[in-house]
């Protein structure tokens, strides 16, 4: 499958599980709220500690699975994540990029985007694509 044919898939779609691979070598997965962006798969973790974070700065390698809220179609998506934030990129394009994010990984508008800004600021989020490699699943 190529991302254009899964794309409205993950704009309809928003739940995700990512995996990521530890260290150790072991495997870790978290749940994500998921979207596309400019032709790749697309979440924030908004706390920059987070183990998932840690482990792409690590081996930007992992997989995000994508499924409907019902179960019975998924996507799976196998490739390489970029990693922005505060630290790395300009704060203008941070603001907006997070902004985006929310919008492409959801479903409603932000009551309040001071208020967004300020608490990805302080919780050192981070905006993470990934750039598919590898894409299959089931969707009809």
């Amino acid at each position: 499958m190529k991302f254009d044919q899964i794309e409205y898939f993950l704009k309809v779609n928003h739940r995700g599980v990512i995996t990521t691979k530890q260290k150790n070598g072991a495997l870790h997965s978290s749940i994500i709220v998921c979207g596309a962006f400019n032709g790749k798969a697309a979440f924030v973790a908004v706390r920059g500690k987070s183990a998932k974070v840690r482990n792409l700065r690590q081996d930007t390698n992992c997989s995000l699975l994508v499924v409907k809220n019902d179960w019975r179609e998924w996507i799976n998506l196998e490739g390489e994540a970029q990693l922005f934030d505060y630290q790395n990129s300009d704060p203008e394009y941070m603001r907006k990029l997070l902004r985006e994010l929310f919008n492409v990984c959801g479903d409603a508008e932000h009551p309040d985007w001071e208020e967004y800004d300020r608490a990805m600021v302080k919780q050192d989020a981070v905006a993470i694509l990934i750039n598919p490699v590898k894409i299959y699943g089931l969707i009809r």
